[in-house]
C-alpha cells in the first residue's frame, strides 16, 4: 500500500514539474504586447495595439507614412457634436505623442495620458474643403504609430 502511495505522489510531482515547464516555454514563445492607444466617443470605446513600433528606433518618413496609411483594425462612429477622447497608456506619454487625421497634425505634442478633440473637425479635410465620412485617427510618437478608424454617423 505504501510503495503504491509513493509512486502516486511522484506521478502527481512529475505532472506538476511538465506543467510547469510547458507554462514557461508558452510564456517564452509569446510576444511582448505592444502599449495600447484607447478613443472614447460617448460611451463607446476602442483600444488598439501598434500598427507600427520600433521601440528606441525613430521612425523614418517612408516607414512613418506606411505606418499612417495602414488599415485601421479597429472603427467607432463620431456623431457631429461628440467628443473625442484619446488616451494613451504611460509609456506612450513618457515618450511624447501628437494625434493626427488624414496624415495632418490636429494636436501639439503632448507628454499627458489623455487629450479630448471635437469630433466633428476632425473629418474637415482641408486640402480638399470638405468634410470626408471617414477618417483615420492615429496616435504618433516618434517610434510608433497606432491607427483607429473613425466613421461620421449622421443619424
Amino acid at each position: 500500500m505504501t510503495a503504491a502511495f509513493i509512486r502516486g505522489k511522484r506521478r502527481r510531482a512529475a505532472a506538476a514539474v511538465g506543467a510547469v515547464t510547458f507554462g514557461l516555454v508558452a510564456l517564452s514563445a509569446c510576444d511582448k504586447p505592444t502599449p495600447l492607444a484607447t478613443v472614447t466617443v460617448g460611451t463607446n470605446t476602442v483600444t488598439t495595439e501598434a500598427v507600427c513600433l520600433d521601440e528606441g528606433t525613430k521612425l523614418d518618413e517612408a516607414a512613418l507614412t506606411k505606418c499612417l496609411s495602414s488599415k485601421a483594425p479597429k472603427t467607432i462612429k463620431v456623431k457631429p457634436g461628440d467628443k473625442v477622447r484619446v488616451g494613451v497608456e504611460p509609456k506612450i506619454a513618457d515618450e511624447g505623442w501628437i494625434v493626427a487625421t488624414g496624415g495632418v497634425q490636429k494636436t501639439a505634442q503632448t507628454k499627458q495620458t489623455y487629450t479630448s478633440l471635437d469630433g466633428q473637425s476632425l473629418f474637415v479635410n482641408q486640402q480638399a474643403q470638405r468634410m470626408e465620412k471617414t477618417t483615420v485617427l492615429s496616435v504618433v510618437t516618434s517610434d510608433g504609430v497606432w491607427n483607429v478608424k473613425l466613421e461620421l454617423d449622421n443619424d
